[in-house]
């Protein structure tokens, strides 16, 4: 089995506008070229198109699903870690968001919720370690390609390389990860399931069609938009 993680194209919170909703907030034009040019990239032909339920991962999903017509698009849980309560942050920017990031993530408390619409680090890493279950369970031959988000693909390669670390470690290893290395726009994550273990290949970052978009770890309200 081989399972093909991508970041959605640039998002409007991605291009430092101000974020309102984090459930819709759509691609950019850039983004949606983005989007496409990952649709023509592909060498393989899926058996499984998945994709979070944020308008940005399905609007970046849709033109693989256009040139892949016979394969249907499934919606699971894959969508973005948002660690700060977003009531709190509406109409705000990734600059303005920075100062509370930081302190969520200095105060490395994986069970720690900061309020309504926000979830914790344990439990994200929850719905990564269900979504690896979940594709286990998918035939050995199967190549499912999934739109996700970058903070959540992180997650999910932690919950794949170290299942048995503790949250707290886990924690304090992905913000770390996350300052060096965050996960770009269409940027994707590659991993094989084979003898009952998940196995990273590694990441490959296509070409933007314009200019790189550099993406920083504070995207939206504690989330990379």
């Amino acid at each position: 089995m081989r399972v093909t993680f991508v970041r959605h194209g640039q998002s409007t919170g991605n291009a430092g506008q101000p974020t309102r909703d984090l459930v819709a907030m759509p691609l950019t034009p850039l983004g949606t070229a983005q989007a496409r040019q990952v649709a023509v990239g592909w060498s393989r032909e899926p058996t499984h198109i998945v994709s979070s339920p944020f308008l940005r991962a399905r609007q970046t999903a849709e033109p693989t699903c256009v040139r892949f017509p016979g394969v249907p698009m499934a919606i699971w849980p894959i969508h973005e870690f948002t660690y700060l309560s977003p009531a709190r942050w509406v109409d705000t920017t990734r600059a303005q968001r920075r100062p509370a990031v930081e302190a969520y993530w200095t105060q490395g408390d994986p069970a720690h919720v900061d309020g309504e619409g926000a979830e914790s680090f344990s439990q994200v890493l929850r719905r990564a370690e269900q979504a690896l279950a979940r594709l286990a369970m998918l035939p050995e031959d199967a190549e499912v390609f999934l739109f996700s988000h970058g903070q959540f693909m992180q997650a999910v390669r932690l919950a794949a390389q170290r299942p048995a670390e503790p949250d707290g470690d886990r924690m304090a290893r992905f913000w770390r990860f996350e300052q060096r290395w965050p996960v770009l726009n269409c940027q994707q994550l590659v991993l094989r399931r084979a003898a009952g273990r998940w196995q990273v290949l590694g990441d490959a970052l296509p070409k933007p069609p314009e200019a790189p978009v550099a993406v920083g770890p504070a995207g939206a309200p504690g989330a990379s938009p």
